[in-house]
């Protein structure tokens, strides 16, 4: 079992930045990727970005250049920096770890970027 907590969401201006955080806890050394996703109201969960335990990223094309992931594997932690946030980023962010041929989700953490 993983456990995946998010932290650092919150309200930003058009153009600010926010950093969030996951902390995996439980049996973290059967992560094999780790991700974010996204799910704005009335849309569906989308990917952002992933990154896998030897470090190989991929990131959606509407965060390309803005958003990087990375993960410190000593800690268990994931983090995704975002920069030049725009209105459409406004979403609930999830972490996501695949292990053991499952996927595990943390709770969520809503960011909202005002126009």
């Amino acid at each position: 079992q993983v456990q995946l907590v998010e932290s650092g969401g919150g309200l930003v201006q058009t153009g600010g930045s926010l950093r969030l955080s996951c902390a995996a806890s439980g049996s973290t050394f059967i992560i094999k990727v780790m991700g974010w996703y996204r799910q704005a109201p009335g849309s569906q969960r989308e990917l952002v970005a992933t990154i896998t335990s030897g470090g190989e990223t991929d990131y959606a094309d509407s965060v390309k250049g803005r958003f990087t992931i990375s993960r410190v594997n000593a800690k268990n932690t994931l983090y995704l920096q975002m920069n030049s946030l725009k209105p459409e980023d406004t979403a609930v962010y999830y972490c996501n770890a695949e292990a053991a041929f499952r996927d595990y989700w943390g709770q969520g953490t809503q960011v909202t970027v005002s126009s």
